[in-house]
Formats: structure tokens, C-alpha cells, sequence
């Protein structure tokens, strides 16, 4: 949390604080050949700030370039999931058709061995677990989150134990080891600093034999390169990394996982038109009324286009289910 009262005044000093310096090479293979991928303030709180996502030539890996530091990301990430994100998502995607997408993963995730105990990373209110004890009446669900939401999805009763944090947060892995039978990421690794360390802190907390479900907002999408600033995962300033799936296939296999699953069609969420529309229009309320008919259009468009975008290379996300090795 900052120390000191902040204004765009602060932020446009030659030192910022909130801020890392910036990289001359990609975080996840080091090569240097980076270009501009895209440049963006903050669309939603509007906040003072401008943000930069490079994509490395080599790997293609995409992250936040200069990254922003552990005081900013507690600045820019205030009250965000509390109040902004909610009313965002709200104008983009029903409360209903996010639990349909929760119990739809669920349901793909239940051919799975039926689990002890499972893990879910980065899983905010725990909608996810709410709907997975229908297929998993057996299983004991945990959360863990950055954020307190986690903690009042357990006074709630849709987690049983809640931990706050990143699981590459020191001491959290040592702490969970060997305890879990399933850890699932859902569009979590996008948010954190490194996602090397947290998925090694994953495999941690895993039982040899374990399995770990990610999902991940997919890079290459068409639609990425279609909408540039206004493709709603590109996500500045809350996204750090951007991961095609090769790279992340070949760092578990790396881990010495094998893999199990690789789907590109069913994570598919189709609010990429109209998630355009929302954060154009985000700015003013004048805007955002006018564009209230469009939205609607471009929400229609989604949902009638789904069925066949996410079989092409527009789908926006992709899933991975990988085992830990037994030793």
C-alpha cells in the first residue's frame, strides 16, 4: 500500500515507485528481440498511468514491460475486485452464464479420479468450488486468493479453508505441501509476478500423482491482434504475463508433468466483442449509456458466433491438465 497520498503529479516523477525498471529481454526464454504490443491506461478506474505489454519475437511470451511493483499492483488493484470488477463483468457477462461456465468446467473436470482434497488458486469469491461439489460431493475444496474475498467464501461456506496470497508467497507452499489431490488455476497465472514460481509452488502443494487444471487467456487469439487495447485480456495494469500454450506445455513437461489434456475450445468466453464495446465506452457514463444498445448487439454476437469461434483461432483461452509424476 502506498505511504503517502498519490496523484498523477507522483506518478509522473522520473523515479516512480510503482513501478519496476524496465527489461531489455523476455522473462521467460531471455532473448532480446521484444516488440510493442500494446499500450494502455487503466480503462475501467481510469486511474493516471500508462501501461506497456512487450511480446518476445522468440517465444512469443507477452508481460507487463515495465512491471509494476508490489506497492503499485496494491494501489491500482484497491477495491478493484471489491466493486469495479464486479460492475464490469456485469454489463459483459450475467451472473448466471458465469456460473454456467463454473459448472460447465466442472462437469469436463469430473472424468478426473474423484479427490481427497483440492486447491483453487486465484479463486476470488469461489464460484468455481460452489459449483464443483455437485460433480465432487466427496471432495474437500480450499481457496486461495491475493485478495479477502477468499475470506468471505469462507465464512460462506464455498470453501473450507481459505489462505491469502500467491502460493509462490514465501512460506505458503512449505506450509501446504504434499496436501492436495487437485490444484486448479483459473485465468490466475496471467495475474501473478512470476508464473514459474508459481506453478513450481503448485506442484508442491500437489501429491505425486496429482493433477493440476490451468487455465490461461490465449495470447494468440485472433482476436487479440483484431481489438489490440480494447481485447478485455490483454488486461492492463492487473495482467503481468501473457503465455502461449506451447511455452507452458514445455515448462511442466520441464517439471517433469505429463499431459494429460490440452483444449482450446471449451474455456472459450465469449465476451470479446462485447468486452470491446465495455471498456470504450468505460470512460464516461454519457458513454457508456449510449453504447448501452451496441452492447447489447455485441453480446448477442458473442454468444451466436461462440460455437464456432471457439473451434478457430479467435478462441481467447485454453486449458491444460497436467499430472504430477510419482516418485
Amino acid at each position: 500500500m502506498p505511504t503517502s497520498p498519490v496523484t498523477p503529479k507522483t506518478l509522473a516523477r522520473s523515479f516512480d515507485p510503482f513501478l519496476e525498471p524496465r527489461r531489455e529481454n523476455c522473462p521467460w526464454c531471455g532473448s532480446a528481440r521484444l516488440r510493442t504490443r500494446v499500450r494502455a491506461g487503466d480503462p475501467l478506474r481510469h486511474r493516471p498511468g500508462r501501461f506497456v505489454l512487450d511480446q518476445c519475437r522468440d517465444c512469443g511470451h507477452a508481460f507487463q514491460n515495465p512491471r509494476l511493483t508490489a506497492e503499485g499492483l496494491a494501489f491500482y488493484h484497491r477495491d478493484f475486485y471489491v466493486r469495479h470488477l464486479e460492475e464490469f463483468t456485469a454489463r459483459v457477462l450475467s451472473t448466471r452464464a458465469v456460473r454456467r461456465r463454473h459448472r460447465a468446467t466442472a462437469y469436463k473436470l469430473s472424468a478426473l479420479a474423484e479427490a481427497e482434497s483440492w486447491l483453487d488458486v486465484g479463486t476470488g469469491h469461489a464460484g468455481f468450488p460452489e459449483a464443483a461439489k455437485e460433480f465432487f460431493p466427496y471432495t474437500s475444496f480450499d481457496g486461495l486468493d491475493p485478495t479477502a474475498r477468499v475470506q468471505q467464501a469462507q465464512l460462506e461456506e464455498r470453501v473450507e479453508e481459505a489462505h491469502r496470497g500467491y502460493l509462490a508467497t514465501p512460506g505458503t507452499a512449505a506450509r501446504l505441501r504434499g496436501r492436495y489431490d487437485v490444484v486448479s488455476m483459473f485465468r490466475h497465472l496471467e495475474h501473478t509476478p512470476d508464473p514459474r514460481a508459481e506453478l513450481r509452488a503448485a506442484l508442491t502443494v500437489l501429491r505425486p500423482g496429482g493433477h493440476l487444471v490451468l487455465e490461461v487467456a490465449n495470447p494468440r487469439s485472433a482476436f487479440a491482434a483484431l481489438l489490440g487495447r480494447w481485447w478485455l485480456p490483454h488486461g492492463q495494469p492487473r495482467h503481468l504475463h501473457l503465455m502461449p500454450l506451447p511455452n507452458l506445455r514445455a515448462e511442466l513437461e520441464a517439471l517433469g508433468c505429463a499431459i494429460l489434456i490440452t483444449d482450446r475450445h471449451a474455456p472459450h468466453i465469449p465476451y470479446d466483442l462485447s468486452g470491446a464495446v465495455a471498456l470504450a465506452s468505460a470512460p464516461h457514463a454519457l458513454l457508456r449509456f449510449a453504447a448501452a444498445p451496441l452492447l447489447d448487439v455485441a453480446s448477442a454476437l458473442d454468444h451466436v458466433l461462440a460455437p464456432f469461434v471457439r473451434r478457430t483461432p479467435f478462441s481467447n483461452a485454453y486449458r491444460i491438465v497436467a499430472r504430477k509424476a510419482v516418485r
